[in-house]
């Protein structure tokens, strides 16, 4: 068991793709950050799976990306139904970029993937160290851990919360966390079923019962992802072939025959006020959370954290925060547009009455004719205009 040094000089809170992410990025920069986790084990299961074009170009130079190209499958189109009628298709494959496609990669994998780098360059993940208090000095934070019902105390001159939606960083910044929660429950499912559209396609159904999303996984699984009034805390294949029976496919059925895994949630859209509080920073997670129309959610945070690197370093060596400024500038907005993109596509995807669907519908076919459009929807939705 690795001891826990009194000083260091950058901690890193949370170990999910964020966090993982910032620290073997800083080790590939030279720097040895401090990474803790409050868990026992990494995570089990898939929850965010979709990795998007500009992910891919920026954990290239981490040398993360063969290995999430290997383990994910490749997927080129976004399709819009509505049940058997397509409103408009979303096409990857003309993007200016080495990577014109999405890769399907459940979380737990693009996680230990990312461990392994960070592994690979000398860093290690601190288990299970619980942060229960931070105070910000002038000379720096003081880190409150517990760790085999002990507490203990390190100074650092730098604190980074990748800790998720209830960041107790981000708490004790005293960062508030602005926005709102939808009404609906999100279910979230890995199957394996007979499922009549292509694997080289993200199928998204707009119903008036709701959204539902189904997408290909490796081993021949697929991603159920649907907005429910009220969803049980651990949907079944009843419930859940029910959802696909009146969304998706009509003329064509489907048939679910094992549940590899389900959850529900209810989700939140807010952002941090500031991603950056003098001396602690916030990424992921902690600094926004939305719908997960779009899978834009893992590939914001593991963009925030690997271009906070080389700033932090550069606030570390030479003192000087500019560098780091504009990185939370930046960021701030790029999660607010983020935020707001999600938020649009979640309310027009759920909308009840008849003649707003027909609007919407109607709009959507008519885009997608328009030529420019979908590109630049495939676009916005890898993500490429944060480069």
């Amino acid at each position: 068991m690795n001891a826990l040094p009194s000083h260091t000089e950058i901690i890193i809170v949370g170990a999910g793709p964020s966090g993982l992410a910032l620290a073997a990025e800083l080790r590939r920069l030279g720097a040895m950050p401090l990474l803790l986790d409050r868990q026992a084990e990494g995570a089990n299961t898939s929850r965010a799976a979709v990795v998007h074009a500009q992910t891919l170009e920026v954990l290239t130079p981490l040398g993360a990306t063969a290995a999430v190209l290997e383990e994910g499958v490749k997927v080129p189109i976004f399709r819009i139904h509505d049940r058997d009628k397509v409103l408009m298709e979303i096409d990857f494959s003309g993007l200016d970029t080495p990577y014109p496609f999405t890769i399907m990669c459940p979380q737990n994998r693009t996680e230990a993937i990312l461990l392994d780098r960070l592994r690979a360059l000398g860093g290690e993940v601190l288990r299970p160290v619980e942060v229960i208090a931070v105070e910000a000095q002038s000379s720096g934070i003081d880190v409150t851990v517990k760790r085999d019902g002990r507490s203990d105390a390190i100074r650092t001159n730098w604190l980074v919360g990748c800790d998720g939606a209830h960041s107790v960083v981000r708490d004790a910044a005293g960062v508030a966390f602005e926005g709102g929660a939808y009404e609906e429950s999100f279910v979230l499912a890995d199957v394996r079923m007979d499922w009549p559209l292509s694997r080289e396609e993200v199928s998204l159904f707009f119903s008036p019962a709701g959204l539902v999303v189904v997408a290909p996984l490796p081993d021949e699984r697929y991603r159920i992802v649907a907005t429910i009034d009220k969803a049980p805390e651990h949907p079944d294949i009843a419930f859940l072939q029910r959802i696909l029976d009146t969304r998706g496919p009509a003329s064509t059925g489907s048939t679910i025959q094992e549940i590899v895994w389900s959850s529900r949630f209810h989700l939140q859209h807010r952002v941090t006020a500031t991603p950056r509080a003098g001396r602690i920073l916030l990424c992921g997670d902690a600094a926004h959370v939305h719908s997960p129309a779009g899978g834009q959610g893992m590939n914001t945070g593991i963009q925030d954290a690997v271009s906070l690197a080389q700033p932090l370093l550069d606030a570390v060596h030479g003192g000087a925060t500019t560098a780091l400024d504009a990185w939370a500038s930046r960021r701030h907005k790029i999660a607010q547009n983020v935020v707001a993109m999600t938020d649009r596509m979640t309310r027009a995807a759920t909308l009840r009455s008849a003649p707003a669907r027909l609007l919407r519908n109607t709009a959507l076919e008519i885009a997608g004719h328009i030529p420019g459009i979908p590109a630049r929807l495939a676009r916005l939705l890898a993500e490429l205009d944060n480069r």
